[in-house]
């Protein structure tokens, strides 16, 4: 297979303790008022009730079904991005930016340095409106990178030489797409621009799934299912005296609006404060709908859970399409009011490819992709993806979307954008914790698997496609190469970025799958006026967003890329110098297993423990959940 490469660092592995202990210590965010000046002294400081809900992917990838030719008067809208100039200098601005011994260490650029270094000239932006306007294309938003643009069909196909079709996608909803790529001239090929929003391929999807109608006993059993407060006792959480998210601002980027009241009775029961919510609707948004919002409220429960005090924005999106991720995350960074961003969503890279795409490479709206999330990053914006919840084997042959009986079985892949080197890739296990009797709500750590539930057939994306698994999603890329921070753990040979980087709870056992483990648990979602059990890393992924707010409350500053901390710490651990994450964790994801100890393609570098990732294990932890420490 030919690998593009887009973006990543490759460099040489250190391979003495002393190397790799120096090296860590440069990414590692000490907490103000030191001291920190003897190494190993510092890290001995650091050491020291449900119903059944039918979820199967709401907003699940697709093709749309040609509906032939569109009329020459109809309407039509899409999307150019002009593309970041200098990109080369961008990366090693972005490692600068996370470096203690650099001058430039977490100074973090605003939206207008930003677009001053990196955006096109204002001549070659003019140049491009002046040629669309004479093809009778309108522009009616002109953001730094993002125009958006409408013109009639025959106009539109004339300006990007191409065909347009209108589409149909299995919901009803409608769509317009370019039967070609479209072919840029003049300044618009110049500046390197790319077009969105004419496509009838919807990549990627949300991960929440519906796990087994259950009478669980009390709160509920060994194996959950479990709220939030149930999480932050189990995995050490530090107190809600200690540290709330209080000053810090969390963005979810979905599709689906949310239900204040279900949201409300959520935290009520754990009697807590709702968070302070606000929306930001993409392009529109998409409705409140009681099966297509499961993933939004889930988003919102957990992470807000996570950070009680922190602010919410729900930037929610009409779908899951490439178009809209992308309008989605130009608000974002062009916005810059959230510290963290959680992404409970993702698509296999492999789909970008020009086999999937009836001959033309895609990759191109990957990379745009890329370049927003890493614009956002060089604001200090921190970035959280789910890794997947198809275990190793989250994709399937190009036949499977036509509709072919037999079409193949599933194959390996990573999913975008928790592959970015510029995002935390967030995996999942199944968490056991103690039960005693059924008025304790007493969540202790026993256990964790990570061991994937075989499947009946493909329940991700309905096709015909076999031997699929549930379960952490990981892997390696084909598109990014191995990044700075890879280096200061064994991965193996990769000379690409792999994925995921930490884990935490996501439960198993979905409807259609084969066998279950005795140990598969899910987590409680709000929503519709009921209580239901859900499961994926669509849950692992906002628990540690809400994490990493802690951590940008505790540090008192944004982070960045997240990923240069936690691989400090986990090399820092290989040394024996600390334990941050729970290793030695057993588990199979269909093609990968875990490891006694340091990286590995199913749970990454392992299960954080709260108190200790955000080194502060003095302070008190997050008791039993519903009392003063853990409401």
């Amino acid at each position: 297979m030919v690998h593009a490469t887009l973006s990543g660092t490759h460099i040489p592995v250190a391979h003495h303790g002393a190397d790799i202990a120096l090296a860590a210590y440069r990414f590692l965010l000490l907490p103000p008022g030191g001291p920190y000046v003897n190494t190993a002294r510092t890290c001995r400081y650091i050491a020291a009730a449900t119903i059944a809900l039918t979820v199967t992917s709401a907003f699940a990838a697709e093709k749309a079904v040609d509906k032939g030719r569109s009329p020459s008067s109809e309407q039509v809208g899409f999307n150019i991005y002009l593309p970041l100039q200098n990109r080369d200098a961008l990366d090693n601005d972005i490692a600068a930016l996370h470096d203690s011994t650099s001058s430039r260490y977490q100074k973090w650029m605003t939206p207008d340095q930003f677009k001053a270094k990196y955006m096109p000239s204002t001549s070659l932006l003019q140049a491009v409106l002046a040629q669309l306007a004479a093809q009778g294309i309108d522009v009616t938003i002109a953001g730094p990178q993002r125009l958006h643009c409408s013109g009639k069909a025959s106009a539109v196909e004339a300006a990007l030489r191409t065909t347009l079709h209108d589409g149909a996608f299995h919901n009803g909803r409608k769509t317009v797409m370019a039967s070609q790529a479209p072919t840029l001239t003049g300044a618009l090929s110049q500046s390197g621009a790319i077009v969105s929003g004419l496509s009838g391929f919807v990549r990627a999807r949300s991960y929440v799934h519906t796990a087994p109608a259950a009478n669980p006993q009390n709160r509920y059993s060994t194996a959950g299912p479990y709220w939030f407060t149930d999480l932050k006792q189990a995995y050490n959480w530090p107190s809600y005296t200690a540290y709330t998210g209080k000053g810090v601002t969390i963005g979810i980027l979905m599709t689906g609006d949310y239900n204040p009241t279900d949201v409300n009775a959520y935290f009520t029961h754990e009697k807590i404060a709702t968070p302070k919510i606000s929306t930001v609707q993409i392009n529109g948004g998409a409705p409140y709908d009681p099966v297509g919002s499961t993933e939004t409220h889930l988003d919102l429960q957990q992470s807000g859970g996570m950070a009680p005090q922190a602010k919410l924005i729900l930037y929610n999106m009409p779908d899951l399409s490439d178009d809209s991720i992308m309008a989605g995350l130009s608000q974002i960074v062009n916005d810059n009011k959230a510290d963290v961003v959680s992404m409970s969503f993702g698509s296999p890279e492999i789909f970008y490819k020009a086999e999937y795409n009836d001959g033309t490479d895609f990759s191109y709206l990957l990379k745009e992709e890329n370049d927003l999330i890493a614009q956002g990053t060089a604001q200090g914006i921190t970035f959280i993806a789910s890794s997947g919840d198809a275990g190793a084997l989250t994709a399937f042959p190009p036949a499977c979307f036509d509709g072919v009986a037999d079409c193949g079985p599933a194959i390996a892949a990573v999913s975008f954008p928790a592959s970015s080197p510029h995002v935390v890739g967030v995996g999942g296990t199944n968490l056991v914790t103690t039960q005693t009797s059924s008025t304790d709500l007493n969540s202790i750590y026993v256990r964790e698997q990570a061991y994937a539930d075989p499947l009946e057939g493909d329940i991700f994306y309905g096709t015909s496609s076999t031997g699929q698994y549930w379960g952490s999603g990981g892997g390696d890329s084909v598109y990014f190469r191995k990044p700075l921070y890879q280096a200061l753990v064994n991965t193996g040979n990769a000379k690409y970025r792999t994925v995921p980087d930490v884990s935490l709870h996501m439960g198993g056992c979905p409807q259609g799958a084969i066998t279950c483990n005795a140990d598969d648990s899910s987590d409680i979602v709000t929503i519709g006026g009921f209580n239901y059990s859900v499961i994926g890393t669509s849950a692992s992924a906002p628990d540690f967003a809400g994490l990493t707010a802690l951590a940008v409350q505790r540090y008192g500053r944004r982070i960045g890329n997240e990923n240069y901390y936690i691989y400090a710490l986990a090399a820092l651990q290989s040394l024996g110098l600390t334990k941050v994450y729970r290793q030695g964790i057993p588990g199979f994801n269909g093609l990968y297993s875990t490891t006694s100890k340091g990286y590995n393609r199913v749970l990454g570098n392992g299960t954080v423990i709260g108190k200790d990732f955000l080194l502060a294990p003095l302070v008190p932890s997050a008791g039993t959940p519903q009392t003063p420490s853990n409401p």
